[in-house]
């Protein structure tokens, strides 16, 4: 039996290496996910690290339609993280490509190694502004001016 597709939300984001680089690698390699179809992206932002160090972040948030279960395609996300060298020293370490599974559709789930939505989402202007960009039906005027404190900005190209 196939699974009816889900539209998920997934976060990207770097701070090492070439950010802009491994954003937009990012954002091919979801398309080619098995029975999944990129539906939308947000442009790319620039954002200073929250909870975490080093070099500024570049952050994206993509839309996609997939058929995966929300823990088939956290790990399929994963499996492009380490691809792309990711290292995990230490919570929230610098970075050379994060992926989040923000949304799956109308789902709510914690576990131990997922949870949906995204528990932290709602806190992170890296996370509203390009989610607000490509759905802005999920994003409140309230959510955005909870963060308007935190450095973001829109990146060219």
């Amino acid at each position: 039996m196939q699974r009816e597709p889900v539209e998920a939300y997934i976060g990207l984001g770097a701070n090492l290496g070439d950010p802009m680089a491994a954003l937009r690698q990012a954002l091919g390699r979801l398309a080619e996910l098995p029975h999944t179809v990129v539906l939308r992206a947000s442009g790319l932002y620039g954002s200073t690290p929250v909870d975490s160090s080093g070099p500024d972040y570049v952050n994206a948030v993509a839309c996609v339609r997939t058929r995966l279960t929300a823990p088939a395609l956290l790990s399929a996300l994963q499996a492009q993280e380490n691809q792309a060298g990711r290292e995990r020293p230490y919570r929230n370490a610098p970075r050379t490509l994060d992926l989040d599974v923000l949304l799956y559709g109308s789902a709510r789930m914690a576990g131990p190694v997922l949870t949906v939505p995204h528990p932290r989402m709602t806190e992170r202007a890296f996370v509203l502004m390009p989610l607000a960009e490509i759905a802005p039906d999920l994003v409140s005027a309230t959510q955005l001016a909870a963060v308007r404190d935190q450095g973001i900005w829109r990146l060219a190209g």
